[in-house]
């Protein structure tokens, strides 16, 4: 099991709670919070995938400069898993169904 910390300089403040996904085999889930900076931690259960999970990451903050605490608990989930529940976590913010 490894533990991950990011931060990122972003601008667009999160205004509510999100939860999307489960941790179960090759998913994960993502609980974000309001925050006044952004931080992303991750408890991952697939050790050595640090860069992986940077270069995710940073492509999705270019996209969406999200201010907010991300807590990820992922259970071996690919990349494309990630960038799809970091999708929906945009989607439950702006109540799109």
């Amino acid at each position: 099991m490894e533990k991950l910390n990011f931060t990122y300089q972003n601008s667009e403040t999160v205004k509510k709670f999100v939860h999307v996904g489960v941790v179960a085999s090759g998913d994960l889930e993502i609980l974000l919070y309001p925050a006044n900076k952004t931080t992303v931690d991750i408890v991952t259960g697939s050790d050595g995938f640090k860069e992986v999970w940077h270069n995710v990451l940073d492509r999705f903050f270019t996209r969406y400069p999200l201010k907010g605490k991300f807590v990820i608990h992922d259970f071996g989930a690919t990349p494309g898993v990630v960038n799809l529940r970091l999708t929906q976590a945009m989607e439950a913010l702006n109540d799109e169904k």
